[in-house]
């Protein structure tokens, strides 16, 4: 299992993300696209990622806005998996965006 970082680490990381923040527990991030379609392909893409890695975002579907949110649940927090996650995501949206 995973262990939960601590908060000092969690802003390391997040210093390093761009546009990722912290809300609780979780680590967000909102994604804006020219169109449903191509949101949607972006949510299809992180799927995939996700599905691989065996680590899944809980993901918002706003019309041309995506939120994707990570946490571990079962280590009750933020884990080196979500940053690895928000890394992936990223590279996604590079590649849809």
């Amino acid at each position: 299992m995973a262990e939960r970082l601590s908060d000092i680490a969690i802003q390391r990381e997040l210093g390093n993300l761009t546009g990722w923040s912290r809300r609780g527990d979780a680590i967000t991030k909102t994604f804006q696209f020219r169109n449903f379609l191509t949101g949607i392909g972006f949510v299809s893409a992180v799927a995939k990622a996700a599905d691989a890695a065996d680590h899944h975002p809980d993901i918002d579907i706003r019309y041309t806005k995506i939120v994707c949110m990570l946490s571990t649940h079962s280590a009750g927090g933020i884990t080196q998996k979500d940053l690895d996650m928000a890394r992936q995501i990223d590279r996604v949206q590079e590649k849809t965006g």
